[in-house]
């Protein structure tokens, strides 16, 4: 009786015990249900933000990148392909395959940069090479009719086209050098302040230059061509940036090592940028390009540093002018100048007179001050002399000057006179125009 009984009390317990294990099992499949939404809902998570971060570093591709990339390759600067936003995308297959097409863009890039400079360069050297030619065809003849016409109306009329043709042979040198081009050599060694009388001759405000006193400094004969070409660039700017009423001082300073050249000018001064531009230029480490000058260029400085760095000089700009403007140096060490020759080769050459010449009238010794082989008066312009017999001046004697009377009014002799007696220092014409594999000089 006991066990039936025992059975009849427990009979209402069993299927509740089943459906409390079914519950159970159902919790159980729940939370692991649960649990891998959860980890479903995560890994979507994190899907998203690597999806978005890979998005992000797209953007980051081809906004900032590549523009930054093409930017250094334009301006000469060392590339940069820069890092990623997301440090963790580092060790990806997308941070490789993004590193791979930067470093061909910047090999493609590169390469074009390179020919298009080449090809660039070429044309110039051979534009000027043409132009020059031409312009010394005509330099020869215009120089041709000075020496042969005495008339002052020509000479007026003549000598501003022969120093206009002189300022384009100037910026056409210039140009010519910074494509790489050599500027011509002169063949003998030459004071250095007839170096620096021609370097005025080859601007247009000359008249506004203040040579320094006479020196017996001289300049090696290599090297009178490319210090002239940089102290006419260094005057020019000096002139065309400074008011028109103010001079532009040129002064010697020697030194145990050599001699500066310091030009003063009275202008604005540079703003800092302009000046840090200036002296990278001037500096001639090589770094610029034809196809980045701005429009319109501006090559002065850059074939000043050029120049300077191929034949041994330097020349930096500062603030110190005594006018409160620019102060220009170009410093010449001792390599670059050339022993005095003795006296009597530098004494004038003696006039010849007959009897039919027309008198000169002579310079007081305070006017006149001998300077090479010619006179040069006291505004430092050169005494003009024609360099032809006697025989041939008497065919039209010119009218002397009474005591102290200027040149007639609107007369090219002044300025005849200064082309004409720094033209001995002008760079060989052959040599430049059409130069050939042995002539062309090559750096030391």
């Amino acid at each position: 009786m006991s066990l039936i009984h025992d059975v009849l009390l427990w009979t209402p317990y069993v299927p509740l015990t089943a459906a409390g294990g079914a519950a159970l099992h159902y919790r159980a499949r729940r939370k692991a249900a649960d649990k891998r939404a959860a980890d479903a809902e995560r890994r979507a998570a994190e899907a998203a933000r690597l999806i978005a971060a890979r998005d992000e570093e797209a953007r980051q591709f081809a906004d900032s990148r590549l523009p930054a990339l093409a930017y250094a390759l334009q301006h000469g600067t060392p590339p940069s392909f820069g890092g990623l936003l997301h440090p963790e995308l580092n060790s990806t297959i997308m941070a490789a395959a993004y590193e791979s097409a930067l470093k061909q863009v910047g090999a493609l890039m590169g390469d074009a940069s390179r020919k298009a400079e080449e090809a660039t360069r070429a044309t110039v050297r051979a534009c000027v090479k043409s132009v020059q030619a031409l312009l010394y065809e005509q330099q020869t003849a215009i120089s041709n009719l000075l020496d042969s016409e005495d008339d002052e109306r020509v000479l007026a009329l003549v000598q501003p086209i022969d120093h206009a043709g002189n300022q384009l042979l100037r910026r056409l040198q210039v140009l010519g050098v910074i494509a790489g081009t050599w500027p011509g050599r002169q063949r003998d060694n030459v004071p250095l302040n007839d170096a620096i009388r021609g370097a005025m001759s080859r601007i247009r405000d000359y008249q506004r230059v203040r040579p320094p006193r006479a020196s017996g400094l001289y300049l090696a004969d290599r090297n009178v061509e490319p210090v002239v070409l940089v102290l006419a660039e260094l005057l020019d700017n000096a002139a065309r940036h400074s008011p028109p009423s103010t001079p532009v001082d040129v002064r010697l300073i020697e030194g145990a090592q050599g001699v500066s050249i310091e030009i003063h000018d009275a202008g604005a001064g540079m703003s800092a940028e302009a000046e840090l531009e200036a002296k990278r230029r001037l500096s001639g480490d090589g770094s610029f390009r034809l196809t980045e000058l701005r429009n319109p260029p501006s090559f002065g400085h850059l074939g000043a540093g050029v120049l300077a760095r191929r034949y041994g000089f330097r020349v930096y700009l500062d603030d110190a002018s005594h006018y409160g403007g620019v102060r220009a140096v170009v410093f010449l060490p001792q390599a670059l100048l050339a022993e005095a020759p003795p006296p009597e080769e530098t004494a004038p050459a003696p006039v010849q007179q007959t009897a039919s010449a027309a008198p000169v009238r002579q310079s007081a010794p305070s006017e006149v001050a001998a300077a090479g082989p010619y006179e040069i008066t006291h505004d430092g312009l050169a005494k003009r002399n024609s360099g032809r017999p006697a025989s041939q001046d008497t065919a039209r004697p010119r009218r002397p000057l009474a005591g102290g009377e200027p040149p007639p009014s609107g007369s090219g002799r002044g300025l005849a006179a200064f082309v004409q007696a720094t033209r001995g220092i002008h760079a060989d014409a052959p040599q430049i125009s059409n130069p050939s594999p042995t002539s062309e000089e090559s750096p030391r």
